[in-house]
């Protein structure tokens, strides 16, 4: 069960696995912002394509917004275990981060695409509404 009472699904683990993995190629290839302030303003400039939030960010208020406005937005989410691991994902070495958004999926385009479908279906079935 998600920390985050603001997310209307739960991914699966496969499903982070997959996520993390587009989030390591695409901080190699695309453009990401790192943290709980850039992915902010990544989602109200309507530029950010994919957002991931840390449950285990603590305080997890510090994050709780960040799916309402991702859906506000149509923009999709995931929540992560872990921000230690979401922080090396995007290229941060032994820094945790809170949150990152993918502006620019660069080479993994068509990786992200299919992500973003299976989140959509994912939150379609447990009753959310698709981004």
């Amino acid at each position: 069960m998600v920390r985050i009472t603001t997310a209307d699904y739960e991914p699966t683990k496969e499903l982070v696995e997959e996520a993390l993995e587009l989030l390591r190629l695409v901080a190699k290839t695309g453009k990401v912002k790192k943290g709980t302030n850039e992915t902010t303003k990544a989602l109200e400039r309507g530029v950010a394509k994919l957002v991931y939030v840390a449950d285990n960010t603590d305080p997890v208020e510090v994050v709780l917004h960040i799916p309402l406005l991702s859906r506000d937005r149509k923009i999709p989410y995931i929540v992560v275990p872990d921000k230690k691991q979401l922080g090396e994902a995007a290229g941060l070495a032994n820094v945790s981060a809170a949150a990152v958004a993918i502006i620019d999926p660069g080479e993994a385009a068509s990786m992200l695409e299919s992500i973003v479908k299976k989140i959509e279906a994912l939150r379609a079935s447990a009753g959310g509404k698709s981004s």
